[in-house]
């Protein structure tokens, strides 16, 4: 009996104790918020160029070696033509690449002297020879926000949408940018030996602003937030070489860009 006795009082004991482990948790508790985590900051190198611009092929080269070296899509380079090498009226022979946003740019940044670039707008704009080390510091910084574009373009039409996904580990106040970019153009370019090279192929250029030529106020936050745009192709760009480049900055710079090759 006493052996029976202490059995039950050891059932009973556990019994006790898985109740006591299984206390109802009300809904509200079951889920842990998490926040976003922070993500690799991608790059974007404003080349400020010009077609009349002797050293602008030497500096587009430069480019070249760098996204080869981290990667297209983590440094992201936008041809602005314009300043007082660029070219904005087309001739029957010559093709301008300057347009009116551009030189809006050029006087905004007050870039006097070309080839020049921006590295996500910290620092002003600097000698390509500057590029790198730039570049390379950039990419060692965490972003707190992570972007996202699907693009889908109506040929019958030439009507782009894109819309944008954000996600922030902090709220932001600060501006979202949406251009368009256009590789594998053939247009005129002086040449570093000072020769016209008229079969010159430009890659970036940049086309167009998709959301006026300085963005839209935009709050980030730590719920994803989206936001869709739409836009017509000119005629005579071709959509399969095009990229949305999207970026959101505040007066300190540029806090994470991206980009995405319109779909057909």
């Amino acid at each position: 009996m006493k052996l029976r006795n202490l059995l039950n009082s050891i059932l009973a004991g556990l019994f006790a104790y898985t109740l006591g482990a299984c206390d109802t948790v009300k809904e509200e508790n079951r889920l842990i918020y998490v926040r976003p985590a922070e993500v690799n900051r991608r790059v974007l190198i404003e080349d400020f160029t010009g077609q009349c611009c002797v050293n602008c092929p030497t500096a587009t080269e430069e480019i070249e070696k760098l996204q080869k070296q981290y990667g297209e899509d983590n440094v992201i380079a936008v041809a602005i033509h314009g300043g007082y090498f660029g070219l904005y009226t087309s001739t029957p022979t010559v093709t301008a690449l300057g347009t009116e946003e551009t030189r809006e740019y050029y006087d905004r940044w007050n870039i006097d002297s070309q080839p020049a670039g921006m590295v996500n707008r910290r620092g002003g704009a600097g000698n390509y020879t500057a590029w790198a080390a730039a570049i390379h510091h950039e990419l060692q910084e965490p972003s707190p926000v992570c972007i996202s574009l699907h693009t889908t373009f109506d040929k019958t039409t030439n009507m782009l949408q894109v819309k944008v996904s954000t996600l922030s580990t902090q709220k932001l106040h600060c501006k979202l940018q949406l251009w368009l970019t256009e590789d594998c153009v053939t247009a005129w370019q002086l040449m570093p030996d000072g020769r016209p090279n008229p079969e010159y192929i430009h890659n970036n250029v940049f086309r167009k602003s998709i959301n006026g030529t300085w963005g839209t106020d935009f709050i980030l936050t730590e719920s994803q937030v989206e936001t869709t745009f739409t836009t017509t192709i000119n005629s005579e760009w071709q959509p399969a070489n095009m990229y949305v480049i999207a970026f959101v900055y505040d007066q300190e710079g540029i806090i994470q860009a991206t980009r995405q090759k319109i779909n057909k």
